[in-house]
């Protein structure tokens, strides 16, 4: 059995004259199916019952990079700062993520998406680095550099942690793309990964469900740059494949 992994889509703008597209990165696609996986991309969908339709066809759940997070959904206000927001990703990805956790069906946040489900399940978020953390840092300077697979800086990982045993290691370099950072953990997550200034790098459930988020982008470096990237997706996948089988004998 292949598992079927969601993985959510950005919306993009490439004409002013043109419909929008939705979307992602071959990355992850190619990351998922490294791993053994069978990727399914999911549009912002605004109908709960469509989206829920597709949900429950899922064996995991992968929330992918993208814009920032309106901050509405953590109670803060816009800052200057604030880059563009996609209200009905935020909304789709809310819900994915609130159903996975409340269902123990596995779930995988990337970048924007470690961000999504710790608002998901009642964290806050920096909205700017630069302007909100005391940091000499560039958290963006791979992007800056245009280069996904740039190692911009190091990472210290709880050796307790999940992350720290499907890696094995608790240090490494991570490419860096992001602008905005988990501010207030979510009860029921913990954080397990740190930059040398502080900013959480990496999240994961205190209980036995798969949820991990990582702020780096391991798509990009799991390839060729380093393979080690590989045993987080291939646990995901792992752990969904359990979760399908677990399910249907239910």
């Amino acid at each position: 059995m292949t598992p079927l992994i969601g993985i959510s889509c950005g919306t993009f703008h490439d004409r002013d004259w043109c419909p929008p597209s939705y979307g992602h990165r071959q990355t992850y696609i190619d990351a998922v199916l490294q791993a053994g996986g069978a990727p399914l991309l999911i549009p912002p969908l605004l109908d709960a019952a469509t989206l829920r339709t597709i949900y429950e066809r899922l064996d995991g759940v992968l929330l992918a990079g993208g814009g920032d997070i309106a901050p509405n959904h953590y109670g803060d206000q816009p800052h200057e700062r604030l880059g563009t927001i996609d209200p009905p990703r935020d909304l789709t990805e809310l819900r994915l993520a609130r159903w996975a956790a409340a269902e123990g069906k596995p779930l995988l946040g990337i970048c924007r998406g470690v961000q999504l489900i710790n608002v998901a399940l009642g964290g806050s978020l920096y909205q700017d680095i630069p302007s909100q953390i005391d940091t000499t840092i560039d958290h963006n300077l791979s992007y800056t550099r245009e280069d996904w697979t740039f190692l911009a800086h190091p990472i210290a990982i709880a050796a307790d942690s999940r992350l720290a045993r499907m890696l094995g290691t608790t240090h490494l370099m991570i490419n860096s793309l992001h602008h905005q950072a988990v501010r207030r953990v979510a009860t029921g997550l913990r954080a397990v990964a740190w930059a040398p200034d502080g900013v959480i790098e990496a999240l994961e459930s205190e209980g036995p469900t798969f949820i991990i988020g990582v702020q780096c982008h391991p798509e990009a470096l799991q390839a060729t740059v380093d393979p080690r990237w590989q045993h987080l997706f291939a646990a995901f996948v792992q752990s969904c494949g359990d979760h399908h089988r677990q399910s249907r004998a239910a």
